[in-house]
């Protein structure tokens, strides 16, 4: 029977997405700040925009809080007006990456081989991708949730990554932004129904963290964090205050 993951073993990643100007920097250390000296807790990222990303790397050098890029190119370099490489995210002091997410998926048209793509340059320069999966909500209630989450891990996961760090944001669609959440039961189904797919797709998909996401609160947090297979939560609005994020980190230390 599986069990809630270990405190140690948990990922808290914040997705500021396109939000916070300098003095959201001001929120993230007070994270810093109160998780100064614990030891044993989540491993703890903040995703700023590329704008903010060096200044908050800088402010959080020592604390233990990793910084992370929310998107990368696939190439090292090159003409390409707009976008960021890993490299750059590297160099920036991004230790992760969110790729896949379903607002890139929908909005900038981003396929399963694109987001391959992407995570082997992301890990080709030490970078750990946080690879996001889900379905929409007509794919749901039609019955095909599981298929469909399925075919995104198959396709988005490259054989590079075998042996290598990286971990898997589960994103219900429909519920990310809207306040809506899935049900305890369909969340254990599909992190369980994940956990066997990547059992199936690398030597060691048993280790590999999977997060959930999908308007994660302070108040929902602890449940969601003691469902099997649960390794961490993906956060969005609730990571721009300090106060509503360290509740969810306080929740996954428990």
């Amino acid at each position: 029977m599986a069990h809630s993951t270990p405190a140690s073993a948990r990922l808290i990643a914040g997705n500021w997405k396109m939000n916070g100007g300098a003095g959201q920097l001001r929120e993230a250390a007070k994270v810093a700040a109160a998780l100064a000296g614990k030891i044993g807790g989540p491993r703890v990222a903040i995703c700023p925009p590329a704008t903010l990303l060096h200044r908050l790397s800088e402010q959080l050098r020592g604390s233990g809080v990793l910084t992370g890029g929310q998107d990368c190119h696939v190439e090292a370099a090159g003409a390409f007006t707009g976008d960021i490489s890993a490299d750059l995210l590297v160099e920036a002091g991004a230790r992760l990456a969110i790729l896949g997410h379903s607002e890139r998926r929908q909005g900038h048209s981003e396929s399963d081989a694109l987001v391959a793509r992407k995570a082997q340059a992301a890990s080709d320069v030490g970078l750990e991708p946080i690879v996001c999966v889900g379905e929409t909500l007509i794919e749901r209630e039609g019955g095909r949730a599981l298929e469909v989450v399925r075919r995104q891990l198959r396709g988005s996961l490259p054989p590079g990554l075998a042996g290598r760090a990286f971990a898997i944001a589960y994103e219900p669609v429909w519920a990310i932004g809207t306040g809506a959440r899935a049900s305890e039961d369909d969340i254990v189904e599909m992190h369980r129904a994940i956990r066997a797919e990547l059992m199936n797709l690398t030597s060691h998909g048993g280790r590999v963290s999977i997060l959930y996401g999908g308007s994660v609160t302070a108040d929902g947090a602890a449940a969601i964090l003691a469902a099997p297979e649960v390794g961490g939560v993906l956060v969005g609005g609730a990571s721009l205050r300090a106060e509503s994020f360290l509740a969810i980190i306080e929740a996954a230390e428990r």
